[in-house]
């Protein structure tokens, strides 16, 4: 099973650039994140004319899920599964193959200290809980998770201290996960330094590789045996109207 995660940063303004990303590269999944459309809205004709099954998790203007498989696709589930509803559209659940896709949007949280950062601590505690029970099986959670785990993962720790994604307190929450039985699949394979997912807008981050590598595909225990390969495909980040993010991949046999 070949997995990618990338956020599009609205599926509407990259729609051509992701058809002919899937045309090349053909993912039997893909966790969207950023689709920033409701479901009736969301663009399915050239994605299933491509041979992808969706399952739709989407928000007006902001946030949306969507993960894409080109096989079937069973009991899809939206949001948390237990608890109050979150009002922000940014978790999606499937089963493939086999395997249980979770597909996560985690907030940025802004900075730490203010309310939108402790909703994001909050936010990552909860998906911990709640994917403790579920990680004895295979299980793979992919998508943008807005932590930069290791200074490894940026360019520049000192240019990142006191960010939103390097706070002690939200690599906290992604140590979370893996206490909760996930392991990091793509640093499995791909150990060194170096290696980004996401560049800023500005300041010339992308050609300067000022980047962070926020975009992570952890999988259970269970498939980890299964890993074969990881990969992030930087060229997906160049050019005109592309996203700020680049897509991730990890390869599973099976």
């Amino acid at each position: 099973m070949k997995l990618a995660t990338w956020n599009v940063n609205s599926i509407r303004a990259r729609l051509d650039r992701l058809c002919a990303w899937l045309a090349a590269e053909r993912p039997d999944v893909l966790c969207l994140q950023e689709t920033k459309v409701e479901d009736a809205s969301f663009p399915e004709g050239p994605l299933r004319a491509l041979g992808y099954e969706l399952a739709l998790h989407g928000q007006r203007t902001y946030n949306g899920v969507a993960i894409l498989s080109r096989r079937p696709v069973e009991d899809v589930a939206r949001g948390f599964a237990s608890g109050p509803e979150d009002p922000q559209a940014r978790l999606l659940s499937a089963t493939i193959g086999g395997v249980r896709i979770v597909d996560a949007y985690a907030p940025n949280g802004e900075a730490p200290g203010t309310e939108k950062f402790a909703y994001k601590l909050a936010w990552l505690a909860r998906l911990a809980e709640e994917l403790a029970g579920r990680t004895a099986g295979p299980l793979a959670l992919a998508g943008d998770l807005n932590v930069a785990p290791e200074d490894a993962d940026v360019y520049d720790p000192a240019a990142f201290a006191g960010d939103t994604l390097t706070d002690a307190a939200a690599r906290a929450g992604f140590a979370g996960l893996l206490s909760a039985g996930l392991v990091d699949g793509f640093r499995r394979m791909r150990p060194e330094p170096g290696l980004y997912s996401w560049w800023d807008y500005r300041q010339l981050a992308f050609p300067k590789d000022h980047g962070a590598r926020i975009d992570h595909v952890l999988v259970s225990r269970a498939l980890v045996p299964s890993l074969r390969a990881a990969r992030i495909d930087r060229d997906e980040r160049k050019g005109k109207g592309a996203s700020d993010h680049a897509p991730v991949l990890v390869e599973l046999a099976g």
